[in-house]
């Protein structure tokens, strides 16, 4: 050691303590996972359904051992079955009584007698009329838009019309149509009638009233136009029928320079639905 060497003093007072290591934490600190969510519901939502059934099973058994027991007596008399079953295969209907046979054959039978006294229509008196009237004269002949009419009669799968006319007194015309449809998805009889009795209480083509019922028919009904009248022109009244019978439309129309009364459209449409 070299003289100016020295030895370094002792540090004061007590010698420092190192710090003490950290506890390792114990099992009973550790998180606890818990079980999903929904796990217990299931298992005692499954545990019902095998109770009911397995009771249901139990049950089923039990009544199927069991003796069967007869029903209670009826507290009325007479509605037991009788001795004897009725006839399968019900008789068939006659002609007369069957409206099919009547309608499937000349349908031009049932139209309307001509009053006595009229006069045949200018198409009669020149041969040209045979009782069956083509589509598109009718539509020419009684509406305003005659080419909707004909592809809306056409789509509704119109079978035939068969058409009666007249002429009385010296300005009055009558014309009486049976619209005959055919049998399919659509019943074209009843969607017509539905459409013309719609239009006719508040259309401008239509007689601007709901008319009145016509006798025999449950929906039927009659209507009287109010009167026009052109400057030049005689004044010009109508009044219609209409009503269905099954797959035919019975469409009635008369036209006249002089009121008409409701019990003349009436009364026609009346005895035309008797021979249907």
């Amino acid at each position: 050691m070299e003289p100016n060497d020295t030895i370094p003093a002792a540090p004061e007072g007590p010698a420092p303590v190192p710090p003490a290591p950290a506890e390792e934490p114990s099992v009973a600190d550790a998180p606890v996972r818990r079980r999903p969510r929904g796990r217990t519901t299931l298992i005692i939502a499954a545990a019902a359904l095998l109770g009911i059934a397995g009771g249901a099973a139990a049950g089923y058994g039990v009544q199927a051992e069991r003796a069967p027991t007869p029903l209670a007596a009826l507290s009325q008399p007479g509605l037991g079955y009788p001795a004897k079953p009725g006839s399968a295969d019900p008789a068939p209907l006659t002609a007369a009584q069957d409206r099919r046979v009547r309608t499937d054959g000349d349908l031009r039978k049932l139209l309307v007698d001509r009053p006595k006294g009229a006069k045949k229509t200018l198409t009669d008196e020149l041969g040209l009329d045979d009782g069956w009237q083509p589509l598109d004269q009718y539509a020419e002949t009684y509406y305003e838009d005659p080419h909707f009419m004909f592809e809306s009669l056409s789509e509704l799968d119109l079978r035939r019309v068969a058409s009666v006319a007249w002429r009385q007194g010296e300005h009055r015309e009558t014309g009486v149509q049976l619209l005959q449809f055919r049998s399919g998805d659509r019943n074209g009889a009843a969607e017509h009638f539905g459409d013309q009795l719609m239009y006719m209480p508040w259309d401008k083509d239509g007689a601007g009233n709901p008319g009145d019922p016509v006798k025999g028919s449950r929906e039927g009904r009659y209507f009287l136009y109010p009167v026009e009248r052109k400057a030049g022109y005689l004044p010009s009244y109508r009044a219609r029928a209409l009503a269905v019978r099954g797959d035919i439309v019975l469409d009635i129309n008369i036209f006249d320079t002089v009121p008409i009364g409701k019990k003349d459209i009436r009364t026609l449409a009346e005895r035309q639905l008797e021979r249907l």
